[in-house]
């Protein structure tokens, strides 16, 4: 019998307030914000995570967010080039957008919210419809990541009632240096501006749409004009003969720092605009109007002339009297206003609602916190202004890598520590419930009893920590150097430590009278050193047996030596690992002991003879860690591969990998009943992992792996447009294939593939019904009717009988099912005899009168994909003739329809329009009748009031 294991699945991940991977969104009391491959939503001023947006099945992380301006709605870009439309209020996907190859950098929306704009590292700008959810076109010209768009509207001087079309430009930047002026109409770029020296990365327009601002990887913030009558005229000839150009440069902006810029916003309402540079600091320019700049430069010249008219000359006046006609330079329009400064390098930032008495900036720290400042409005007091930290959002996470993970006895509480803190989290609830000061935690451990944590450090001290009064109790000075590893034994008497200074040390609890200087009364627990081991080299971990009778000590030499942990006497020397063993543990029957390593492998050994069971190369980098699951030799390693496996120690068989985490996984805990794993990494998330119900057979998981591989092939081999059909070209680049500036969107995904199988299968069986059915017809036709009445029908397909339909709409049931967004490139998967086929169906759908909507999408798109071999073959002008003209009456239908509609939603407008105006007609009133109203006493009367 094959013998079944038990799967494993991802449940839950805490410890991330945001991740660094992409910018973050603020509306003034919510921030929403990147965690990895999820969206979080913070209350900031409760310090509360309201909802988690994440999608069942997909890792990649989170590279873009932006909302559109329907406040609902929110586009994010994600490092595998897709991108996902959330609906806040629900925290579901509303629509998945496929056409990047690379992560997605930019995104932007126009003014309605009804088109997307997005740039990737793959150097493309594709443009969305969102309500048709599909690609609209794909524009090429950038050589590097594109980093900034911005829609850049038509003039609005065009009547309302003009049907003349007004072109949308977009602007984009890029790390290339050059600055693209793209117009949407004819898909094609404008302008071309290479607008710094180095790396572009950020740009903004203002309000007024007529001032841009770039800022380079040099520290350099540049300002730009746009000629808006070149916008609306388009490119047009001067007197000199040469193009008018659109975008022109304006000058320079100083700043206070000369780091990289690496984010530009104006503020949404407000007239400021906020530089942040790659440090720790956002600054803020007040953007004065020009009637300000003029008083400002008159005061100046005032006193610049009060105080040379004693010193100077008449010739002198005359100079200075020639500046008053100076011109209103951009340093005098932007002032610096405030400079925030973070406690940490600032990831992205952005503007909040406007306060009475100032504005709200929050910052998305590179550290995993969030920090809302309070910036003052300019005063006329001469005080220097300083922006003041509302609120942050920090302790729900570490600031840095997790090292080690613990759990109590009871899985109830589960320890983290990293280089500046000690965590305590309720595994229930995956709150924060405890957070204490640590130095740079290497190892820990839960004591017996669950009240006390013992950490060791890299200085090589032991720290005592109380849980019920979340305080430090005892700081040891147990090594000269690093602790690497210390583990309680089996009875729970007694603690080794292990350190880089060659010694292996035994310690013992023991309750002691607290003393006047502790901050806790009665007893307290203290360790106690008994004994020390000295070793030849470097120790990296140390293990007890759980029946307290061996001690495993590895070494930096790359072996373990296993000693009787009551005499101290050696036993036995196994050695075979290239690199030090990193992490070991021991079998709960104290019968095999596992070693990981950094040269990629886990070893099993016998721990009666110390012979080697088996190696296996386990990970792809090094093995940071190995635990055995209790009371089996089932068995958890995590490596710096960013990976989980599950391993069988007695058949030596990999029975699960398990991913999830986005960098190096440094620490592993597990269940002390078996129920689940915790992992801790470098991405400063914490994982749990669950033993789920499923059966797993290994059969099914390599053949599942397997099925991935060939998949991603497929998918890779279809997306490679580089290369021409039956050019023999391996991995070269052909030097004939030139890309056009503007092509399709299309990007073959495992989900197109597979509707596109579904929809051939579809095909098939609706062929092979029909086929059945027409045969049976000329066969009746053929016979006398007496012969006829006794012939039976063929039975139905046994799917068409289940959902009691009719072949052609059965196919149509599949097609409708294919989301819009993968139509095309499903459609592209169909071979030709399938298109074939699929147009006698596209023939029955328009007569029938059923969805003309996407019969028109899918026979404008197989022509346009198909268009050289429909036109070659005859045999398809019997299909497209019939279709032609059952099409064109179903369009006619359509468009009686949606013209009666227009009319009569026009009608209701209008009326709407008549209802709610109130017209208002003022009589012109001569002062001779004003005169006579007087005279009449229609004045207002004066009443004496009586108290």
């Amino acid at each position: 019998m094959v013998q079944s294991y038990l799967r494993h699945g991802p449940t839950q991940a805490f410890g991330l307030v945001c991740s660094s991977s992409s910018n973050s969104v603020f509306d003034g009391k919510l921030a929403y914000v990147p965690a990895l491959e999820d969206v979080l939503v913070w209350d900031l001023k409760k310090g509360q995570m309201l909802a988690m947006w994440h999608d069942t099945g997909h890792r990649a992380e989170v590279t873009c967010i932006l909302r559109s301006p329907q406040k609902d709605h929110f586009a994010v870009g994600y490092a595998d080039g897709s991108i996902r439309l959330w609906s806040a209020s629900v925290g579901s996907v509303i629509t998945t957008f496929n056409g990047h190859k690379k992560a997605v950098s930019a995104l932007a929306f126009d003014q309605e919210g009804t088109r997307l704009a997005s740039g990737s590292q793959d150097t493309d700008l594709i443009v969305w419809d969102i309500v048709a959810e599909a690609g609209l076109y794909r524009l090429r010209g950038h050589r590097d990541q594109i980093t900034a768009i911005k829609f850049i509207p038509a003039t609005n001087d065009v009547p309302s009632t003009s049907t003349a079309f007004t072109s949308v430009m977009l602007l984009t930047t890029s790390k290339d240096t050059f600055m693209k002026l793209w117009n949407m109409s004819t898909q094609h770029c404008m302008q071309t501006i290479v607008a710094h020296r180095s790396d572009i990365w950020a740009m903004d327009v203002n309000i007024e749409r007529n001032i841009i601002f770039t800022g380079s990887g040099e520290g350099e913030v540049k300002a730009w004009s746009i000629n808006t009558e070149s916008i609306s005229k388009g490119l047009t000839e001067s007197d000199s003969g040469e193009i008018n150009k659109i975008i022109l440069p304006i000058a320079t902006l100083p700043l206070s720092s000369r780091h990289r810029v690496s984010q530009i916003s104006f503020h949404p309402t407000q007239p400021f605009l906020a530089v942040q540079s790659h440090d720790r600091s956002v600054e803020l320019f007040r953007i004065r109007t020009e009637e300000e700049v003029q008083k400002k430069q008159l005061r100046r010249k005032k006193r610049a002339k009060e105080k040379k008219d004693k010193q100077q000359s008449i010739s002198e006046k005359a100079d200075n009297e020639k500046l008053e006609d100076d011109e209103i330079t951009l340093v005098s329009l932007f002032t610096p206003h405030v400079i925030v400064r973070a406690s940490k390098k600032i990831r992205s930032f952005d503007f909040g609602v406007s306060l009475k008495d100032g504005l709200q900036v929050m910052t998305a720290l590179s550290s995993n916190c969030l920090e809302v400042y309070a910036v003052p409005l300019p005063s006329k007091s001469k005080d220097p202004l300083e922006a003041s930290r509302l609120y942050s959002v920090e302790l729900p996470g570490h600031r840095s890598d997790i090292r080690t993970l613990c759990l109590s006895s009871d899985d109830q509480l589960l320890s983290s520590a990293s280089n500046d803190s000690l965590k305590i989290w309720n595994m229930k609830t995956t709150a924060c419930i405890r957070t204490m000061d640590c130095n740079q935690a290497i190892c820990s451990t839960f004591l017996p009893g669950d009240r006390h944590i013992v950490v060791g450090t890299k200085a090589g001290e032991l720290l005592l920590y109380d849980l019920a009064s979340s305080s430090l109790i005892e700081t040891v000075k147990a090594h000269t150097a690093t602790v690497w590893s210390l583990h309680v034994r089996a009875d729970g008497q007694a603690l080794v430590t292990g350190s880089a200074d060659k010694d292996v040390k035994f310690w013992e609890f023991e309750n002691k009278m607290a003393t006047e200087d502790s901050t806790q009364s009665g007893k307290l627990v203290t360790l106690v050193h008994l004994r020390t081991l000295k070793m030849t080299d470097d120790i990296l971990s140390v293990r007890y047996s759980p029946d307290n009778k061996f001690l495993a000590v590895a070494l930096l030499d790359s072996t373990v030596k296993v000693f009787y942990q009551d005499t101290l006497k050696f036993f036995l020397s196994l050695y075979g690992h290239k690199l030090p063993v990193l992490g070991m543990d021991i079998s709960s029957d104290s019968k095999l002991i596992v070693t990981c390593s950094a040269d990629k492998n886990v070893k099993i050994w016998g721990l009666d003879f110390g012979d080697c069971h088996k190696s296996i190369f386990a990970h792809e980098e090094s093995v940071m860690q190995v635990l055995f699951e209790k009371d089996s030799h089932y068995f958890w390693t995590v490596g710096k591969d960013k990976m989980l496996k599950y391993w069988d120690g007695d058949k030596f068989e990999h029975i699960q990998r398990l991913e999830g985490h986005h960098g190096e996984v440094w620490a592993l805990a597990l269940s002390h009943f078996g129920k689940f794993v915790v992992t801790g990494s470098h991405d400063k998330s914490i994982r749990v992992w669950e033993k789920l119900d499923d059966p797993l057979f290994l059969e099914e998981e390599r053949e599942k792996e397997l099925e991935a591989l060939y998949e991603n092939g497929t998918v890779e081999a279809l997306n490679r447009a580089d290369l021409a059909i039956g050019s023999g070209v391996g991995d070269g680049f052909p030097e004939s294939s030139i890309s056009a500036e503007a092509t399709s969107v299309s990007k073959q995904t495992g989900e197109t593939l597979m509707a596109g199988e579904r929809i051939m299968d579809a095909l098939d069986l609706a062929d092979g019904e029909r086929r059945i059915f027409r045969e049976y017809e000329e066969t009746m036709s053929r016979m006398t009717e007496d012969d006829a009445v006794k012939l039976q029908p063929p039975p139905r397909n046994p799917v068409l009988a289940a959902y009691d339909l009719e072949p052609e709409a059965y196919v149509l049931k599949v097609v409708e099912k294919v989301h819009s967004t993968a139509l095309h490139d499903a459609l592209l998967a169909l071979p030709f005899s399938k298109v074939m086929s699929l147009m006698e169906y596209l023939n029955i759908w328009a007569q029938k009168n059923w969805n003309i909507i996407l019969v028109s999408r899918i026979i404008f798109f197989l022509l346009k994909a198909h268009h050289h071999q429909i036109v070659a073959n005859r045999i398809m002008r019997t299909s497209l003739i019939p279709l032609r003209k059952h099409l064109r009456t179903a369009l006619q239908r359509q468009k009686e329809v949606i013209g009666y509609n227009l009319a009569a939603l026009q009608y209701l407008r209008r009326r709407d329009q008549t209802e709610r105006v109130a017209h208002f007609f003022e009589e012109e009133s001569s002062a001779e009748q004003v005169r006579l109203q007087i005279s009449e006493g229609k004045k207002r009367k004066r009443v004496n009031l009586v108290s």
